[in-house]
């Protein structure tokens, strides 16, 4: 009976069509919540689950004959693939979809592994398209539903934490895709340097329901909020005049933040707490293997402009890459005690290792050519190993480390000095001095960033 049930309804019905998101950096998914306004809008009626907060509803797998998973990045590709043979035990007859930048990136392997479709999927047009095309071919249109999938509340995703104050974080995006091309990341495979504006009005409609919900901060989450400043100003003016009180964070590069030193005051005065930057790494042959288009002074400069604004800047690394030195390394951990950042970066980017996916721009790279590279298809990522075997260790060692100093609740400056002991010891010298007084707390969200 629960067969013929299945085979007679059509796309349209409540539940028909599911949405699983796997894991977005700890907020609520994007790759949720846009795709489920642009279906319902379409006329479909999708349910949702976000595995990252909720477990798996077997009856919604079971009622679904469409189903798209969202694999924006490495974890969560690496997540879905696990949940796909799991939704193929419960309902072998539905069509599965992964969307996002790692399914296009991975789309050979996911097809040839019980994938049916694999898209881009960052706008929601793609994947709309698609559902309407099943739809099509059972010869039925898209009826309008008064059913309506909940998203789960924003309080079970990560916080807003300052000075001792936990707010609720609500997210959206102003972009989509970058206009830079770095070597590493996995964005310029699929949109080619090319941005595309999200509409004001859909920005702000998202910003407001999720203030009705109780969000007093939001992240804009674009790949690079500066990838167009005038529209993220428009933005952000209207959403202070609508809401003064609200605060935010977005991400951007250190060359952004240099040709808009302008803009940061305002930024400022708007609500922005702190702003992400992918620094990367200090070693200025790395920098230009990876594109980055910025160099050590220019960081410098950045921290400068953002600080004195009286916003915090966050700078994410990749200390670990085949081209880096212990002496790289131990002069990382320098740089961010003496600049007093070690409450501006979460410990596990001390042990986040170069990750090359199929058809990254790295491996265009004579450098990268000339390492011994090997595709490893179940982890969607080319291995490599370093020339110096103590970096290896070491990056075993940190990030061990750092997962048990995460699990006991350990300080994040008393992890930072063990980490900078370990690779002082593996180098010879002295441990660090420690220097507490000069760290001060910095507001950040509540789960750490990685891929």
């Amino acid at each position: 009976m629960e067969t013929q049930a299945r085979t007679s309804s059509v796309i349209q019905d409540p539940g028909a069509v599911l949405l699983i998101s796997c894991y977005e950096l700890g907020h609520r998914p994007i790759g949720l919540s846009r795709p489920l306004r642009a279906l319902e809008a379409a006329g479909f009626a999708p349910e949702v689950i976000d595995i990252a907060v909720e477990p798996l509803d077997i009856e919604k797998v079971e009622r679904a004959r469409f189903i798209g998973i969202s694999v924006p990045m490495h974890t969560a590709l690496r997540l879905g693939v696990h949940l796909l043979h799991r939704i193929r035990e419960i309902n072998s007859d539905a069509s599965i979809c992964m969307y996002g930048l790692y399914a296009t990136l991975n789309a050979d392997y996911l097809l040839s592994h019980g994938v049916d479709f694999c898209i881009a999927g960052t706008d929601s047009t793609q994947l709309v398209a698609l559902v309407e095309s099943i739809a099509k071919e059972e010869q039925s249109e898209a009826q309008e539903s008064d059913f309506f999938a909940e998203l789960p509340p924003l309080e079970t995703y990560a916080q807003f934490e300052d000075e001792g104050e936990v707010q609720t974080v609500g997210y959206t995006e102003t972009t989509h895709g970058c206009k830079h091309l770095c070597t590493h990341c996995p964005i310029p495979p699929v949109y080619n340097g090319k941005f595309l504006a999200v509409q004001r009005d859909i920005v702000l409609a998202e910003i407001q329901e999720q203030v009705v919900e109780g969000a007093t901060h939001i992240t804009f989450g674009d790949p690079d909020f500066l990838n167009g400043p005038t529209h993220g100003l428009r933005i952000l003016r209207a959403m202070h005049e609508a809401f003064p009180s609200l605060t935010f964070d977005f991400t951007t590069k250190i060359e952004h933040i240099l040709k808009n030193r302008e803009h940061f005051s305002e930024f400022a005065h708007l609500g922005c707490r702190f702003v992400i930057s992918a620094v990367e790494t200090l070693n200025e042959q790395v920098l230009t293997i990876l594109e980055k288009h910025h160099t050590r002074a220019d960081v410098a400069e950045a921290i400068d402009i953002v600080h004195g604004a009286g916003i915090a800047l966050r700078p994410t690394w990749v200390p670990f890459t085949p081209w880096t030195t212990l002496d790289d390394y131990l002069e990382l951990l320098q740089f961010i005690d003496m600049r007093g950042l070690v409450y501006h970066v979460d410990p596990v980017q001390y042990a986040v290792r170069l990750l090359i996916p199929p058809g990254s721009y790295l491996l265009n790279r004579p450098e990268t050519k000339a390492l011994s590279l090997a595709l490893d298809e179940t982890s969607f990522s080319y291995t490599w190993a370093h020339p110096d075997v103590r970096m290896d260790e070491l990056h075993k060692t940190v990030s061990a480390l750092v997962e048990s100093d995460a699990r006991d609740g350990v300080d994040t400056l008393e992890t930072f000095y063990r980490i900078w002991t370990l690779a002082a010891d593996m180098q010879g010298q002295s441990p660090p001095t420690q220097r507490k007084e000069t760290h001060l707390p910095a507001p950040r969200l509540t789960e750490a960033w990685f891929c």
